[in-house]
Parts: structure tokens; C-alpha cells; sequence
């Protein structure tokens, strides 16, 4: 009875210790991307409560107005960044890094234009006359919302794009001369950067399509 026991405390002890070893192994830069997710995810499922809290207390119709289509238009673009940026890694296996740069740009490229769509789809909201304070002079409150999470979105996207405009930068200059191509290559941390970066553009890719589902439900 005794051993039995002392051989699963054994077993327990080693699982958990397994455990720390595991997280002591994790890179304090992914580490810190983990958190950092996870802050953004409760922040926007705060937001998103509020929003659904503020629609039904309003009491109003849904379809009050036709969703923007430029919202539409712009998770297509988002979805598409999210494929290009998904070659990366192959890219960076494979030695090929002036692929690798045209692969970066192209999802830089598509960030900038699904920001340029996120404010048309504002000036759409605008013309129906859904605005920062409301709908129709504040009647409607939960038009605060749509904005403002729309913009926090597209704020931690540019936070994103800054990394990967510095990352690009480095890559178009490796790309230049085969020895700092080499040296690029074999750099762990240029390979922890792009991790991190698709870690992070995938999941804000995940998050709007999740506020899209939302809009399109509540709108």
C-alpha cells in the first residue's frame, strides 16, 4: 500500500516537474506573446458582452441597416494575409529567403489594405447614420462599439505590421549577399521572430473573423 503510493507521489512529482521544464524551455519572447493574447482575448470578449448587453437593452430591430460591405470585403483581404504568411515557414526551411521577402511584403501589403477597408467600412457606417455616439443623434449607443472595437482591432494589427515591416526589412537586406543570406538563415532568433510573427497574425486573423461572426449576428 505504501509503495504503491510512494510510486505515485513518484509519478505526480515527475509530471509536475516535467511540466516546469517544459515552461523554463519556452522562449521568454513566446512567453510573453502567450500573456499577451491572452490580455487581448478577455480585453475583446469584454468589449464584445458590453456591445451584445448594449444592442439588447436598446430593444431594436436587427437589420436596422445593410451590414458595410467594405467589413466584408476586408476579412476576405485579412484571411488571405493569414495564407500568405503561412508560406513563411517553408520559405525559411527551404533557404529562400527572396521568396520569403516577397511573401512578407505581400502580407504587409494586405494589412495596409485591410486597414484602408476598415476605415471605408467606418465611412459606411457614417452614411447610415451610425455614428461614434450612436445611431441617429445616440439613440443607439451600441454604434460606440462597432468602432471601437473595429479600431482596437486594427491597432493591434498595426502593432503586428510594425514587427513584420522590420522583420521584411531584415530579410530584403539578407537577401542581398549570399554570406548574410547564410548567417540569416542560421539565425535562431530570425526563426523565433517569424514564429512569433505568425503566431500573432494568425490570432488576430482568428479574432476578427470572431468579431466579424459577432457583427454580423447583433448588427
Amino acid at each position: 500500500m505504501n509503495s504503491d503510493r510512494e510510486r505515485k507521489d513518484k509519478v505526480g512529482a515527475n509530471r509536475s516537474v516535467s511540466a516546469f521544464q517544459r515552461m523554463e524551455r519556452v522562449p521568454p519572447l513566446l512567453m510573453m506573446l502567450y500573456l499577451s493574447m491572452i490580455g487581448i482575448g478577455v480585453l475583446f470578449l469584454f468589449l464584445v458582452v458590453a456591445y451584445a448587453h448594449t444592442r439588447y437593452q436598446a430593444n431594436l430591430p436587427r437589420g436596422l441597416h445593410p451590414f458595410p460591405k467594405f467589413f466584408s470585403i476586408s476579412t476576405i483581404v485579412l484571411l488571405i494575409s493569414s495564407y500568405t504568411l503561412a508560406q513563411a515557414p517553408r520559405l525559411y526551411r527551404t533557404d529562400d529567403v527572396a521568396n520569403l521577402s516577397r511573401c512578407l511584403g505581400a502580407t504587409l501589403l494586405l494589412g495596409c489594405i485591410f486597414a484602408g477597408l476598415q476605415v471605408l467600412g467606418w465611412r459606411e457606417l457614417m452614411t447610415q447614420g451610425v455614428t461614434f455616439n450612436g445611431i441617429a443623434g445616440g439613440t443607439y449607443a451600441g454604434g460606440t462599439y462597432i468602432y471601437l472595437i473595429s479600431a482596437l482591432h486594427v491597432a493591434h494589427l498595426g502593432g503586428g505590421m510594425l514587427f513584420l515591416l522590420a522583420l521584411l526589412l531584415r530579410t530584403i537586406h539578407a537577401s542581398r549577399d549570399a554570406v548574410r543570406t547564410l548567417v540569416f538563415i542560421r539565425n535562431p532568433y530570425r526563426r523565433l521572430q517569424l514564429r512569433l510573427l505568425g503566431l500573432f497574425w494568425h490570432f488576430i486573423d482568428a479574432l476578427w473573423v470572431v468579431l466579424f461572426v459577432v457583427f454580423v449576428f447583433l448588427y
